[in-house]
C-alpha cells in the first residue's frame, strides 16, 4: 500500500512539473525558419505523425507521406477573397495567432490552453491548381494525437460556412 502512494505521488508530481513547464513556456518549441512558399511548395513533411499536409503527394518515397495527406481547402470566388475569409476564420479560433498575412497567403501559430505546445498552420492560395495548399505541424512530440487533422477539417467547416 505505501508503494502505491509513492507511485501517485511521484505521478502528480511528474503532472504538475509538465504543466508548469507548459505554463512557463518550455514546450512551445522553437518557430521554425524556413516557412513560406518555395518553389511551388508549402514546408516539407515532418518525419513524425504529426504534420497533415495537402502537398503530401508530392513527396512519393517520404515515409510519412499517407499519414500526411490532406485535401486542399476549396477556393470560394477568387484566391484573394478566400484568403481574406480563411484569415477571418483564423483569427475567430481558439489559441490562434496570425503571425503573417499576404493576399495568397497566412501563417499562423495555434497554442494549446493547458500545455502551450505551439503548432505552425500555413495556408497558400496555389494558383495553378485553384486551390489553397495547407500544412499545419507540432514543433515538438512524435504524435499530435490527430489534432493537426481536426484544426485543419475545423478550418475547412469554418471557410464553407465562412460568409
Amino acid at each position: 500500500m505505501l508503494v502505491i502512494k509513492w507511485v501517485v505521488v511521484v505521478v502528480l508530481v511528474l503532472v504538475v512539473s509538465a504543466i508548469f513547464a507548459g505554463q512557463i513556456g518550455l514546450l512551445r518549441g522553437k518557430a521554425p525558419t524556413d516557412l513560406g512558399v518555395k518553389q511551388g511548395k508549402l514546408k516539407g513533411l515532418s518525419f513524425t505523425d504529426n504534420s497533415v499536409s495537402s502537398q503530401a503527394g508530392l513527396y512519393l518515397d517520404h515515409p510519412q507521406r499517407k499519414y500526411s495527406s490532406i485535401a486542399p481547402l476549396a477556393v470560394r470566388g477568387d484566391g484573394e477573397t478566400t484568403i481574406a475569409r480563411l484569415k477571418g476564420v483564423v483569427e475567430g479560433m481558439d489559441g490562434a495567432k496570425l503571425i503573417a498575412s499576404s493576399p495568397d497567403y497566412l501563417y499562423a501559430q495555434y497554442t494549446t490552453a493547458l500545455m502551450k505546445y505551439v503548432d505552425d498552420v500555413e495556408f497558400w492560395f496555389d494558383p495553378s491548381n485553384n486551390v489553397i495548399q495547407v500544412r499545419s505541424a507540432s514543433r515538438l512530440g512524435k504524435s499530435d494525437l490527430g489534432a493537426n487533422r481536426k484544426r485543419i477539417e475545423a478550418v475547412r467547416v469554418a471557410l464553407a460556412a465562412a460568409p
